[in-house]
């Protein structure tokens, strides 16, 4: 077993963190959070004081942070001057591409090795041990990450070199927004029309109109797989969680000068459902907005 460094114990670093120190890991964790830090240590890791006090002595150093700035602030200021050179750097957050490059080439000036890791399965599959994770990295460095990787997850996916686990995530997250709208508007649609809505469902599930949105992660209650949608939308995956996604997915775009309206439009219609209260609201809650009548 390894002594792993884990930066960052939110929503979904903590029971990532706690996985690893399930597995038999040495998890020397650290958060700005105290609460957080104590539910690290009651899942087996042990706080330290600071970022660079977790990564001393580390064979593996694991991030979870919200956003690029975090993650480069974190690398640059704390884990390439105390992490060993001999540690493989893993990044698990979700940001733009152009970060993971810059971050991951500052590792190599320093002798170190990085890959860009984020994740794809919310909250429950954190706690799980469940997540899908779509690494960006070398052959070499991706075989290093790997089994680190696998002790948080079920699916372990080389995406390419650096950057391409950010491209990954994000596109998939692009699409996650996309169908979950147009989901939400089907079943609307289909109540205003007079349907009734498990019947819609017996149909579209196993039409051309399937997807996982419509299957998996059902936002009408009582219909479908258990989801939050049946615990009034909360818990899974915040929609202020999907509506940044969906502006590194605008970002990307623009940065390749892509066309993607669908994206777009998502991006708008999660931005007002944020605006009007709907931020911790589990993304799938956007078809309250969108007119779904109390059930």
């Amino acid at each position: 077993m390894a002594r792993i460094a884990f930066i960052g114990l939110g929503n979904m670093g903590g029971g990532m963190a706690a996985n690893l120190a399930k597995a038999g890991h040495d998890v020397r964790a650290f958060d700005l959070s105290a609460d957080a830090l104590a539910r690290a240590k009651d899942a087996g890791c042990l706080p330290a004081d600071s970022a660079a006090i977790a990564c001393a002595e580390a064979e593996a150093v694991i991030t979870m942070l919200p956003a690029g700035s975090h993650v480069e602030a974190v690398y640059t200021t704390d884990v390439f001057a105390a992490a060993p050179p001999s540690a493989i750097l893993i990044d698990c957050s979700t940001i733009d591409v152009e970060t993971a490059r810059r971050v991951a080439e500052a590792a190599a000036v320093k002798g170190l090795t990085m890959v860009d890791a984020p994740v794809s399965g919310g909250i429950a599959a954190a706690n799980a041990g469940t997540l899908t994770f779509m690494a960006g990295g070398s052959e070499e460095a991706f075989r290093r990450a790997e089994p680190f990787l696998a002790d948080m997850g079920k699916t372990v996916i080389h995406a390419g070199p650096v950057g391409a686990g950010q491209a990954a995530k994000i596109c998939n997250n692009m699409l996650l927004g996309a169908t979950m709208v147009a989901t939400g508007e089907a079943f609307v649609l289909a109540q205003k029309l007079g349907l009734d809505l498990q019947t819609f469902y017996d149909i579209a599930s196993v039409s051309s109109g399937q997807s996982w949105s419509m299957t998996s992660y059902c936002p009408v209650p009582g219909i479908g797989p258990e989801t939050p949608a049946d615990r009034d939308w909360q818990g899974g995956f915040a929609a202020a969680l999907q509506l940044k996604d969906l502006r590194l997915a605008m970002q990307a775009a623009a940065s390749v000068s892509a066309d993607t309206p669908m994206g777009a439009r998502a991006a708008e219609m999660y931005q007002r459902f944020v605006d009007e209260g709907g931020a911790a609201t589990d993304f799938s809650g956007i078809i309250k907005m969108l007119g779904l009548k109390q059930m």
